[in-house]
This record gives C-alpha cells, structure tokens and sequence, in this order.
C-alpha cells in the first residue's frame, strides 16, 4: 500500500487555523507563532499555543492585541484546524485553562494559551465511590455522565464483581480501569468513545522512508515479553481462591513472530505471576491476565517517528511503515500523537506506535 497524498496540489498551506468561542478569527489565526498539540491513550487532549501579543488594528493603532479578553481569555473555547488550509482537518476542540504573557530581547511579546479537550472536567476533583456486580461498560457510562460527556462504549460487558475508586479523580479512576482490562478512551466532539484495543482502528496510513516519514526509531524488546501471566486472587461467594491465566489473546495490526515465541527460543518459559491485581472470580482473573499479557505482547516493537504534518494521524491510527527495515515494515497502533506547527519547520506530526509483532526471518 502507497502512501496517501496530503493534497492534490503540488504547493500548499498547512498553516493551522483558529475558531474561537464558535468564531472564525483571522487576526488570531494570523498571530500564530507556533502550536502543539498532544493526545494519548486515556483520552484529555492538551493544546500550547503561541501568538503575537502586537498587532496594528484597522483604526491604525497598533498595540496588544488579546489585553481586552475581546478575543481569547480563560475559558474561551478553542478549537484548532490543521492540513491542507482549503480544506483543513479538526484536531483539537477544548477550552482555556491557562494564559501566559512572556517576552525576550529577541522578539515581540508573545501570548501563550493552554488548553484541553473536555475529559478535563474528569481531572478536577477526587472522589470515593463503589462499583458492585456492574459491567465496565455500565462503570464507564457512569463516569462520562459525570464529566459531561456523550458515553460511546463497544463491548466491555463482563460484569465486575467489585471496582473500587479511592480517592482518584473520575479520569485517573477511568485509565486506571480501563488499563487493567485492555481498553481505551478517547473524546471525540461531545463523546467519550471506549473500547477494547483490539477494536480500536481510526483509519490506515502509510508512511514511506525518505518520503513524508522524517525520522523514524523503532525497537524489538523481549525484556517485558512472557509466556504466560498468571492473576489469582478469592471467590467469597465460592470461598475458594482463584487463579486467571492469560497466553494468547487479540495482539492487534502486524504480522511476524511474537516476542511470545521469540522468547522461547531465547531464554524459555518466563511466567510472570502479578500479584497487585486481585481478582473476586475465575471469569474475572482469567479476563485479568489475558488483558496484562495483550498489554505485553503488543508492546514487543515500538516505534517513535516524525513525518510531515498529518491531521488524519491521531490515537487510535494504524500507521504501516513502509522501506523502512524487512523486519520493521509492518503495521503500528498509534498509542501517543502530537501534532507541531512553527514558522521554521511548518506543520509536522510525531508519533509513538506499538506492534506485537517482529518481520522475517522465518
């Protein structure tokens, strides 16, 4: 598969555009001095943004130009267009949490905004709460009634026997849960879109060495690969102790030999037995291990890379690498994005990725 191009033109602009509190505004748009944008897994999208704090207005005056809050203050909501500047890409909608006068020597003052996508409202306070006899799917609607959002959740309906939040903000409680069973979340538009990895694909895009791949880093690591991981843990209802295994389970995008397998010829069996993970039924601690040995395996080969500016590159992507390596050309989850724009080096996008699986020989 070839690369997609980002334009039908040969020359275009991918300079980032602003809309702000629902409003097209050109005088920030053309302020903008440089811009990151980053999301992980586990969803809350943060944004630095760096303009101009000078400009000359129509009535010829020249001065700051955000001192008035007329157009960005705390709060403002903000939502950031990058691509193609004809026909540009949304990757970032949140609001004003932070702003930052700074000025050097070197150049004009500079106004500095933070912002983040609305799974901040999940940030903002600790809670105590108890989860009985529910399905992580019900826990997850749950939490993202509570931060505001839209829940959207794909499977996840093995019911829990008992989740525990302990003084933990609704965000922090839902990574911590939806980690432990192999899950994601992310927030799209007003929605908090859950679902297990292995049913996350956001799209496919390929990258080319020496084409719109810039930099690239990627390493095969059998130092946290296993054979097999085992979760116990006690059945009240049964009064019997229970023991999960987990050594085979959905690995994902790619093709190749597992670091399961390339394990075993190495150095043999290597049984991982975890012990913080406790489990109150057999369905549950075998759900358990099999989603701590999917959270290794995927982790075998991973990647970090640089490549021109790609709106259509979020969390969530499978990325294939292409001319890169016999044994490194596959197919990578895009578990961390971000999104860059300067006036040296124009619109790039960095990405870390994972595989489970290694290339020939074989």
């Amino acid at each position: 598969m070839g690369e997609s191009n980002l334009s039908n033109l040969a020359l275009y602009s991918a300079r980032p555009t602003l809309r702000i509190d629902g409003q097209d505004n050109a005088m920030a748009s053309g302020l903008l001095q440089s811009l990151v944008m980053r999301e992980q897994e586990g969803a809350l999208s943060s944004l630095e943004a760096t303009f101009v704090n000078f400009t000359a207005r129509d009535t010829g005056q020249v001065g700051p130009a955000f001192e008035d809050e007329q157009v960005l203050k705390l709060g403002s909501q903000l939502k950031v267009y990058a691509g193609e500047a004809a026909a540009p890409t949304e990757i970032f909608a949140g609001l004003v949490s932070a702003v930052e006068f700074a000025f050097d020597s070197e150049g004009p003052p500079r106004l500095i905004v933070q912002a983040e996508d609305p799974a901040q409202q999940g940030r903002l306070a600790r809670r105590i709460a108890v989860y009985e006899q529910q399905s992580v799917a019900d826990i997850a609607r749950t939490v993202a009634s509570r931060m505001g959002l839209t829940p959207t959740v794909t499977g996840l309906s093995d019911v829990s026997a008992l989740e525990v939040q302990f003084d933990e903000s609704d965000l922090a409680f839902l990574r911590r849960l939806l980690a432990r069973h192999g899950a994601d979340a992310q927030v799209v538009g007003d929605q908090l879109q859950v679902a297990p990895r292995a049913d996350v694909q956001r799209n496919q895009i390929t990258l080319r060495l020496h084409s719109q791949l810039h930099q690239l880093r990627v390493a095969a690591d059998l130092a946290h690969q296993v054979s097999e991981v085992k979760v116990t843990g006690f059945d009240p209802a049964q009064g019997a102790a229970v023991q999960g295994t987990g050594s085979g389970a959905p690995l994902g995008p790619g093709s190749g030999r597992t670091g399961q397998a390339l394990l075993q010829q190495t150095w043999g069996e290597r049984v991982q037995q975890t012990a913080h993970r406790l489990a109150l039924t057999q369905a549950e601690a075998d759900a358990l291990a099999q989603a701590e040995f999917a959270q290794r395996a995927r982790r075998f080969v991973r990647v970090q890379g640089r490549c021109e500016g790609n709106p259509a590159l979020r969390v969530g992507s499978h990325v294939t690498l292409a001319g890169v390596s016999p044994r490194f050309d596959n197919s990578y989850y895009v578990t961390a994005c971000t999104h860059r724009y300067d006036m040296q080096r124009g619109f790039e996008t960095e990405f870390h990725g994972e595989c489970a699986f290694f290339g020939p020989p074989g």
